[in-house]
């Protein structure tokens, strides 16, 4: 069905929205060339809109649609992106195209349970705000390249719970009386970096504050650190009734716990959430889908495209804290999981002891270093199902030529944030006549069903789900 002329124009121009933050929690876009030119132009001034508004409309760009509409657009999006992948096979010598101009039959999106405040995990930067105070928490409008990027409070934020919106503002409180300035650029200084907040259905609370120690010794920043937990334990900060309170010193953009350990300040070092009946640990830099109500009808969905049955092995990649396979792991004989994260490997190992899950093996390690290996000695008769949910980087190429050359893996489901970019060269691998110049030898899938799932209403983001058979 098409789209009402309106959505149609609003639709093209949120294709490429803003970017906004740090960090995986934060939906990030880019901004159009046109309003690029005009911010820069106008000095960040628009007329008749609030900064929050601004912020809203970058990162939220539905937020003004009712839901069914933001749900028309997402959908219609999906449909070019499938447009699109048809495209690209027929490129590579496939007649891929089925009735409809597909290349598999794509389902109606499925909405999210939960519309408003569904994030359980949020990330906010600090910079210079529209007053040019530099201790501002919130997120950014604009880009680097127009110089022209301002933290924005993220009061507005449809998508943001409002206990992560306090802890927020509880922390600029904090840096605001801090003598020690906030981290802008790493090469200029300053201390005071990113702030992290995960909640659960329960309500308890996790905060990880980033802080770039520069050339401070072990007192000041045992000093900094007792300053910070005083501020939320019984300070102005109680307010917030944190139940973790953890810290992290970083030199670089982005530091995993193995280059620099999290460390815990105050409370308890996990949150817990439930999902599907089963209890799940959550460390600090596990990744967890941040819609859990959302991420559970998208679960059970996965569950019976697998066709898992009790002979089956799931084979789990990019597994996280094994929300997948945990939750499949009773209708089928063994999962395996795979994932990078060393402390997330460390909850899903958990989290199986915790539900009294035994058929489940998970492994620590890159995904292109462990599933070859694993792969290339398979011998089991039993059904091998393959899920897929990498991150927006899609997945490494001797992952896909793993799971190509591997026969005993006909059906693979594929769950992807952003099907339009990197994991739209992973479907063409996976999809592409055998070439012994790649080594991709194996017989090549075909896409059977898309199904899309809003779990980031307000945004112009979605997860397909997309399965291959052969």
């Amino acid at each position: 069905m098409a789209l009402p002329r309106g959505l149609r124009l609003m639709h093209r121009c949120l294709r490429r929205p803003a970017s906004l933050g740090r960090g995986c929690g934060a939906e990030r876009s880019r901004v159009t060339k046109t309003r690029e030119k005009r911010e820069a132009g106008a000095g960040c001034r628009l007329a008749g809109s609030s900064w929050q508004e601004r912020l809203a409309d970058a990162a939220t760009p539905l937020w003004r649609l009712p839901y069914e509409e933001q749900l028309q657009v997402k959908s219609e999006s999906q449909r070019k992106t499938l447009q699109t992948l048809v495209s690209r096979l027929e490129e590579a010598g496939i007649d891929a195209q089925k009735p409809g101009g597909l290349c598999c039959p794509l389902r109606p999106m499925v909405p999210s349970p939960v519309i408003n405040g569904y994030r359980n995990k949020s990330s906010f930067s600090v910079n210079r705000g529209p007053d040019g105070n530099p201790k501002t928490v919130g997120l950014y409008v604009g880009t680097g390249r127009a110089r022209n990027i301002v933290c924005v409070k993220a009061d507005h934020m449809e998508n943001i719970p409002t206990k992560h919106k306090l802890v927020a503002q509880c922390y600029e409180e904090f840096l605001r009386h801090s003598p020690l300035e906030p981290c802008l650029l790493f090469h200029h200084g300053g201390h005071w970096r990113e702030l992290i907040v995960r909640t659960n259905s329960r309500g308890h609370t996790m905060a990880i504050v980033t802080f770039h120690p520069q050339q401070l010794g072990q007192e000041a920043l045992a000093a900094q650190k007792a300053l910070l937990r005083e501020f939320f334990t019984c300070g102005p900060g109680a307010v917030c009734a944190l139940t973790s309170l953890y810290f992290q010193e970083s030199t670089m953009t982005r530091c995993s716990h193995e280059q620099s350990p999290y460390q815990l300040l105050y409370g308890e070092p996990h949150i817990f959430e439930e999902l599907l009946g089963l209890k799940f640990r959550i460390s600090p830099d596990a990744f967890f889908q941040v819609n859990t109500r959302g991420a559970e009808v998208l679960y059970q969905e996965v569950g019976k495209l697998s066709q898992a049955a009790g002979d089956t092995v799931l084979l789990d990649v990019c597994c996280g804290t094994g929300t997948i396979g945990l939750s499949l792991a009773r209708q089928v004989s063994e999962v395996i999981g795979i994932e990078i994260v060393e402390k997330a490997i460390e909850d899903a190992r958990w989290n199986a002891a915790l539900n009294g899950i035994s058929n489940c093996e998970f492994h620590s390690g890159k995904a292109e270093t462990v599933l070859p290996q694993l792969l290339s000695s398979w011998k089991d008769d039993r059904p091998l199902v393959a899920v897929v949910n990498p991150s927006r980087a899609g997945l490494h190429y001797r992952v896909v030529r793993a799971i190509r050359n591997c026969k005993a893996i006909r059906r693979l489901l594929y769950v992807s944030c952003k099907p339009e970019g990197e994991a739209m060269r992973n479907f063409l691998e996976l999809c592409c006549p055998p070439d012994p110049r790649k080594k991709l030898e194996g017989e090549p899938f075909a896409p059977t069903l898309a199904i899309p799932f809003d779990l980031f209403p307000h945004t112009v983001h979605c997860e397909l789900v997309l399965l291959f058979t052969r």
